[in-house]
């Protein structure tokens, strides 16, 4: 078995960052490569927002989304038997992690989740969010002075 401070190998990206050994604002999911969950990318369309989020390793029963106040938060989360045993033996290590992510982005509260579609499909969230009406601005006038 190779040596490991906290919990991961002591040989990824060792050089790369030497703070790597300090534990700070770890995620427990996946350790120090939680950065890397639930990256976005957003897409402007005439009518609406396509969001892709990256999520793999997740099933579709392990994901969430869901709107309230206006926000639009979707959760994942991924519990492991840490005890599991096949039928070659008991897992000595394991490197995956139980625990749970989520991310919000603020999409106005005008828009009903019956308008919302989701799909997943390859580790890949993708939704789409319609545009709120837009609120006409008033017209500026002028005003004449005395």
């Amino acid at each position: 078995m190779l040596p490991s401070i906290f919990g991961e190998n002591l040989f990824d990206d060792f050089f790369t960052d030497p703070f790597s050994m300090i534990p700070s604002g770890r995620d427990v999911l996946y350790g120090k490569h939680g950065k890397n969950l639930m990256k976005t990318d957003v897409r402007e369309t005439d009518n609406s927002y396509e969001l892709d989020v990256d999520l793999p390793g997740f099933k579709k029963d392990e994901i969430n989304v869901e709107i309230a106040d206006g926000y639009l938060t979707i959760q994942a989360s991924k519990g492991l038997d840490k005890d599991q045993q096949d039928k070659d033996g008991k897992y000595i290590r394991q490197e995956r992690y139980a625990g749970s992510c989520s991310r919000s982005f603020y999409i106005g509260e005008d828009v009903p989740a019956e308008d919302i579609s989701a799909k997943y499909e390859d580790g890949i969230l993708r939704l789409s969010v319609p545009k709120a009406d837009q609120k006409e601005l008033p017209k500026t006038s002028t005003i004449a002075i005395e």
